[in-house]
């Protein structure tokens, strides 16, 4: 036997896993994750019906993959100054705002929520994909702050019930009065008999809707996701996977870590700087932001619409009208409810302007695009 060992890392799962599977969902390896990508049509699911779903009604998910790093202590909001891009100092007790963790150049670590839970207690919501990174990270960038920093992420198992109709479907099964609570901020309440559960909202559909943050143990996440699945069955609830989650959030403009942001990419590119407060003390990235936008910005990410047939898919090359490469697509699919296809993508600026015409390079051909308003879909105004 050699004495060196080579080990697969085990994919992991989250303690809704052995749930997906009974359900007959379409499971795939996201970020190391085993997750349910589609659900079958005979429980209403399939990529397009969850999609509607959310969109018209009520649809769940497991995103218990994601990260939970808590920032508790005299100095938490210093840190958490120091470390994300947003004024965290804005933010009252019971309140989100999105945000993210910068490198010195301006580019990205992560996007996060931050949510601040009590006075000096924050809690910041990270992708699955980098969860150690960004623990890593939230840690080394803050150890002269008088604050614990914490790793929550195998603590929860963290349920989206995302649609117009959420709010509804949550009110049934809490005593927490959810019509007081306004989007991106939280509350705490009894959740299916269990007390003190923190229920936030927000998410990541561009729709209405809650997550809710639940004890990570398998009889207790089974039986919450079973009783949310009951409840819901009045307002037509379906059960949604990864596959519905990314063109909801495409249709909304929402980025996704490593396609629309990355280590390679800026704030002012990405085109999230209305989150980016340089008016507020020094922060990680500041400084680079400054002097990349002193230095011009090159590339910006637009949205696109398919003018001739074709869908454009994520790496896709961009062309001119002339066929000369000029960028590539970030994120492309169907748009279930818009019924079009549209995609993101990274062009120069001076071919940034809503109206350019492009062309989006698919199996060697140059198919017509156009470049468009972003975000594609906007929720219709409720009164909350």
């Amino acid at each position: 036997m050699s004495s060196v060992e080579t080990t697969t890392p085990a994919v992991r799962k989250t303690a809704l896993n052995p749930v997906h599977r009974q359900m007959g969902a379409k499971m795939v390896d996201f970020n190391g994750w085993d997750m349910p990508v589609e659900y079958p049509a005979s429980i209403g699911g399939g990529i397009i019906s969850e999609h509607m779903a959310v969109r018209t009604g009520v649809g769940i998910f497991d995103v218990s993959h994601m990260g939970d790093i808590r920032l508790a202590g005299p100095q938490a909001l210093a840190a958490v100054q120091h470390i994300s891009m947003n004024d965290a100092s804005r933010l009252g007790v019971g309140q989100a705002q999105y945000s993210a963790l910068l490198y010195p150049q301006g580019t990205f670590v992560d996007d996060v929520i931050v949510h601040r839970l009590g006075e000096t207690e924050y809690l910041l919501v990270i992708n699955a994909g980098t969860r150690e990174k960004d623990f890593n990270w939230v840690r080394d960038n803050t150890r002269q702050f008088d604050c614990a920093v914490e790793n929550l992420s195998d603590d929860f198992t963290q349920i989206a019930i995302q649609g117009p109709k959420g709010v509804n479907l949550l009110q049934k099964l809490t005593d927490a009065d959810l019509s007081a609570v306004k989007f991106y901020w939280v509350t705490r309440g009894e959740l299916c008999g269990i007390k003190n559960i923190l229920m936030g909202r927000t998410g990541y559909t561009a729709e209405d809707g809650f997550e809710v943050y639940v004890p990570a143990d398998e009889p207790t996440s089974a039986r919450v996701w079973n009783e949310i699945l009951a409840a819901g069955k009045e307002f037509g609830v379906v059960p949604c996977g990864l596959g519905s989650r990314n063109t909801l959030r495409l249709e909304g403009k929402l980025p996704l870590y490593g396609h629309e942001i990355s280590d390679t990419i800026n704030v002012w590119e990405a085109g999230v700087d209305r989150f980016c407060k340089m008016e507020k003390p020094e922060f990680v990235g500041r400084a680079g932001l400054e002097k990349a936008k002193a230095a011009g910005i090159k590339r910006s990410l637009v949205g696109l619409e398919m003018t001739e047939r074709g869908i454009a898919r994520d790496g896709y090359k961009v062309l001119d009208v002339n066929g000369r490469e000029i960028g590539y697509v970030t994120s492309g699919s169907p748009a279930p409810f818009l019924k079009k296809n549209i995609a993101l993508a990274y062009v120069p600026v001076e071919l940034a302007a809503v109206g350019t015409a492009v062309k989006v390079e698919i199996r060697g051909a140059g198919v017509g695009a156009v470049v468009v308003p972003t975000p594609f879909y906007k929720r219709p105004k409720k009164q909350v």
